[in-house]
């Protein structure tokens, strides 16, 4: 393997080896007495900002299923219409290998959410890792390094990561001061879902290398 299929191989390595990292720290309740300071500090900042729950509740449904559903059907019929099929089946491959990857990592860690009580926005379901988090990070990021494939100048490629890890940023962000997630939930899904969507770059990188003569 060439020096740059290692390189390329060590993003996705590295982010989920940094995803192991957090979940045994959480597994060994080494995350417990910041989790517990962040749900504090999102009561009182709720307190006192009440316009900031509406605001974060917004921003949450940038990670929802349905909106993420519309994005990447979109997002992969855009890829099909520039003559990227291959492309468009990678990007709606990783989102449904997410999925099914982030429900077996629930069910495996089974870690209850935050007290209702503390919460801005009750939700059901387990909550290692946030899955808003996971998801938005999967696919924002995905979409900000396509796009940004596409562009030439720097500035404009740096844009148009900078956007997608901005939005991912706030999708994740919002679940915590909304207190829907402990922050280490958060953190744990923002590096599966950055380390997910290098993953299937590598692949399809490695795909597309395997086909040139």
């Amino acid at each position: 393997m060439s020096t740059t299929a290692h390189s390329r191989w060590g993003l996705p390595i590295a982010a989920l080896a940094l995803f192991a990292v957090l979940a045994l720290a959480m597994g060994h309740g080494a995350t417990a007495s910041w989790d517990q300071a962040a749900l504090q500090l999102a009561q009182q900042w709720r307190a006192a900002h009440p316009a900031v729950a509406h605001a974060m509740q917004e921003f949450s449904a940038l990670g929802g299923t349905p909106v993420l559903t519309l994005f990447t059907l979109l997002a992969a019929g855009y890829l099909c219409s520039v003559g990227r099929p291959a492309r468009a089946g990678a990007v709606a491959a990783a989102m449904v290998s997410g999925v099914l990857m982030l429900s077996l990592l629930k069910g495996v860690f089974e870690r209850a959410r935050p007290d209702p009580a503390l919460a801005a926005l009750v939700q059901e379901g387990l909550s290692f890792p946030s899955g808003h988090a996971s998801m938005s990070a999967l696919f924002y990021l995905t979409l900000g390094v396509l796009l940004a494939q596409r562009h030439g100048r720097r500035p404009e490629r740096f844009y148009l990561l900078a956007v997608g890890v901005l939005l991912a940023a706030l999708v994740g962000a919002s679940r915590v001061v909304l207190g829907v997630h402990w922050a280490s939930d958060v953190l744990a899904g923002w590096t599966f879902g950055a380390g997910w969507a290098a993953l299937w770059f590598c692949l399809a990188a490695r795909l597309r290398d395997a086909r040139r003569p």
